[in-house]
């Protein structure tokens, strides 16, 4: 592959990852969706949430690992209590790194 055909490739996927998201916000705009699916959609962020995050903390080498000695878990259990108690992204994010960085070195 040339330069140029790299380039051209990740041009044209900026372009339809933008299309993908921006088109759909623009015709639906005036559109009023029906109740029920707006209350649908309320929980569409947390269920993505959901899916991306819990494989990486109860999965490990493929397998269901709900022991003191998964790293990850212990980890995000932390990180729940802490958004629990201070409502605060950054604060848990941090908190989360941190005790997961703590918990792989001992």
């Amino acid at each position: 592959m040339t330069k140029l055909e790299v380039y051209l490739i990740i041009f044209l996927s900026a372009v339809v990852t933008f299309a993908l998201r921006y088109l759909p916000m623009t015709f639906l705009e005036k559109q009023r969706l029906a109740p029920w699916l707006e209350r649908s959609l309320r929980y569409v962020p947390a269920a993505t949430l959901a899916g991306l995050v819990f494989p990486a903390l109860l999965l490990q080498n493929n397998k269901l690992a709900l022991s003191i000695s998964n790293d990850r878990l212990i980890a995000g259990i932390l990180a729940a209590i802490v958004a629990y108690y201070t409502r605060n992204v950054l604060v848990t994010i941090m908190c989360g790194l941190v005790a997961l960085w703590i918990l792989q070195r001992i």
